[in-house]
Formats: structure tokens, C-alpha cells, sequence
């Protein structure tokens, strides 16, 4: 494990984890899974595997069943543990980012004024104009903004949920290699669940594929025998070869999707600080 404050940092302890919708369809099934403090786990999966929802329910963003998710110790839904970031689609649909407001004003609003060296860091890596008005800016250009809101109050575990779709490929690089030296120069701990493998070949410490709501199998790169600075023939690294055949043994054994229903869930409106919109079935 890289993260040199890892044995002070947070740990990720799941124990035989199901969750059932409101409706009664299945989100997860028998989830074990431990992940260990300072690490950056890449979250791999199909559309629809349980990857947003895993996550909602690490942030305590829904109740689990008691004694199933332990973060540090201690239950996210019931103590509301400080110092656990979650940014997903939700998160992102926020309208206040797209009226007309400038960057200066938001992040001050969320502690850029109190943690001013942390919002200067953020606003250089993710190459922000302070001139921005978020009404007129490119989603791109938005999303660097919310990243440095989400970002600004120092966390010790960060939940990510495919937020960097619009980030330019320089941005995101730049992006990621700020989330690795986060986790090598203080306590803190990743989740990261993504479709985008760019410059991440040398990115995560560990492993988690999910299929239809399981866990099929969980480790270290060590674990996997990934090694991160090696390419194959056809131009990918072998992190990269390594999800493209996971993915396919998961189309081989749940067939079409037109065959069968969708258990994939997502969460498509925001409503007001702290509200989250209903549940609604998708391919995510």
C-alpha cells in the first residue's frame, strides 16, 4: 500500500451486505468486502452493477442493515461520520452551479475563504478561471468547479461516482495524480467507481469488480498481478485488459440485457441541500 499515513487513515469494512430497493427489487447480494486504510480502490463494473448504490450506502447516504458497513470503526447512516465525501450524479446536478454566479463566490460558500492554500491547489490542478460566471461555461469547465467544491474541506474518505465524464484528458490527469498524493501524504482512503481507465494504469492500490448487484471479486493490484507500467499489443495497460475481460465474462453470463429486466438503479434529482430525488430504475 502507498499511503505513507496509511495505518492512520481510515478503513472500509463491508460484512455480507444485501440491500432491496424501495420497490423490492434487489440492489446488492452478500457484499464482503475490506479495504484497507490509505488505499485507492478503483470500483469496476458493468452499467447497472451496484456500483451507486455500494456507494450511497458507504456514505451513509442510505441505511444498511445494521453492522454491515463499518467505516473506521463506525456505522456512516448512524453517527453521520464526519470527514466522508461522497460526489455522484446527484451531486452534480446541483442547479445552483449553472446560474449566474461566479467561482470566487461559490467556493467561498463551501470554506474556499478558511482553507484558502487548499482552494489556491485546487483552482491551479484543475486549471479554473476565477473569472468563470457557471452559467456561461462549458460542462467541463462546471464540473472543474464543482470538483474544487467537493474537494475543498479536507476528507479522510473519498467516495467518487463517475464525476470526471467531462473532464478534459490533461485535467482529469492532473486530477488523479492530486487524489494519489492525497493518499500518500495524509490519512485518507478512496472508493473511485469509473468506466474512464485514462492515465489510471498506475492510479489504484486495489481491485473491486461488481456484477448484478455481487461482488465477484476483490483485491490488491498485487493480488491481481497488474502490473502498472507494462502495455500488451494491443495498446492498452493491463489494467485495462483486465476490465475489458471482466466485463465480457459478465455480458457471457447474464446474456442481452433486452432478455431480461434491469436491475440497475439511479438517483435523478436534487432537492435542496441534503435532499436526494427517488429512486428510479436506469442501466447505470
Amino acid at each position: 500500500m502507498d499511503g505513507t499515513n496509511g495505518s492512520l487513515a481510515p478503513s472500509i469494512d463491508v460484512k455480507n451486505l444485501s440491500y432491496l430497493f424501495p420497490d423490492g427489487s434487489s440492489g446488492l447480494k452478500d457484499v464482503i468486502l475490506d479495504l484497507p486504510p490509505g488505499s485507492r480502490t478503483l470500483l469496476i463494473g458493468a452499467n447497472g452493477a451496484g456500483k451507486t448504490t455500494l456507494l450511497r450506502l458507504l456514505s451513509g447516504k442510505r441505511m444498511a442493515p445494521s453492522g454491515s458497513v463499518s467505516i473506521a470503526g463506525v456505522d456512516p447512516f448512524k453517527e453521520g461520520l464526519e470527514g466522508v465525501t461522497y460526489l455522484g450524479l446527484e451531486w452534480v446536478l446541483n442547479p445552483i452551479v449553472r446560474t449566474d454566479i461566479d467561482v470566487p463566490t461559490l467556493l467561498a460558500s463551501v470554506g474556499g475563504d478558511y482553507y484558502s492554500d487548499r482552494r489556491d491547489q485546487l483552482v491551479s490542478i484543475l486549471d479554473i478561471d476565477l473569472r468563470w460566471r457557471m452559467h456561461a461555461v462549458s460542462d467541463g469547465e462546471r464540473r472543474r468547479v464543482q470538483l474544487a467544491m467537493g474537494l475543498l474541506r479536507p476528507w479522510t474518505i473519498l467516495l467518487l461516482d463517475e464525476i470526471t465524464v467531462d473532464l478534459d484528458l490533461l485535467s482529469r490527469s492532473n486530477f488523479l495524480k492530486f487524489l494519489k498524493r492525497e493518499t500518500e501524504t495524509r490519512p485518507c482512503t478512496i472508493v473511485y467507481a469509473t468506466h474512464i481507465l485514462d492515465n489510471l494504469a498506475d492510479w489504484p492500490s486495489h481491485l473491486v469488480h461488481m456484477s448484478l448487484g455481487r461482488v465477484k471479486k476483490w483485491g490488491s493490484m498485487e493480488d491481481f498481478n497488474v502490473l502498472a507500467d507494462k502495455s500488451i499489443q494491443t495498446g492498452n495497460s493491463q489494467l485495462g485488459e483486465l476490465v475489458l475481460r471482466w466485463l465480457q465474462e459478465d455480458l457471457d453470463e447474464r446474456g442481452p440485457r433486452n432478455a431480461r429486466g434491469s436491475q440497475g438503479k439511479t438517483y435523478q434529482s436534487y432537492e435542496g441541500k441534503g435532499g436526494y430525488g427517488n429512486e428510479k430504475k436506469s442501466e447505470r
